[in-house]
């Protein structure tokens, strides 16, 4: 098992590839996570990244989608139709396109930290 080491484990998991060797799937399916990679043998299913992604793509998503529905709304005063047909499309578009990549970061992030589970066990 070969370890990946500085920023590598971030960018495999946000390619959606194991974050200890680079090589296995990280994803079973959309958002559903492997538990354990097929080529390094790494125990992904003790990885949770909570809400964090979808708070992170809240942000990111709402921050643009706002920004250019107001812009587009001061600089060419279209129909009110006009921004809804545009920007919740791109809004919906968008955290579709972000939510995986950003749930594999906050997996690399947990899996760097040696972070363990939220529970108050003995």
């Amino acid at each position: 098992m070969t370890g990946l080491s500085g920023l590598e484990p971030f960018l495999a998991c946000a390619a959606g590839r194991c974050p200890a060797c680079g090589q296995g799937p990280l994803f079973a399916g959309f958002l559903s996570v492997t538990p354990r990679c097929i080529a390094c043998g790494h125990d992904l299913g003790a990885s949770d990244s909570g809400d964090g992604p979808a708070v992170f793509v809240i942000m990111v998503v709402g921050f643009i989608a706002v920004f250019g529905a107001l812009f587009t709304e001061i600089a060419y005063r279209p129909p009110v139709w006009v921004p809804l047909v545009i920007w919740v499309p791109v809004a919906g578009i968008l955290c579709f396109a972000l939510l995986r990549p950003m749930k594999g970061l906050m997996i690399a992030a947990h899996v760097r930290n040696r972070a363990t589970g939220g529970g108050s066990g003995p």
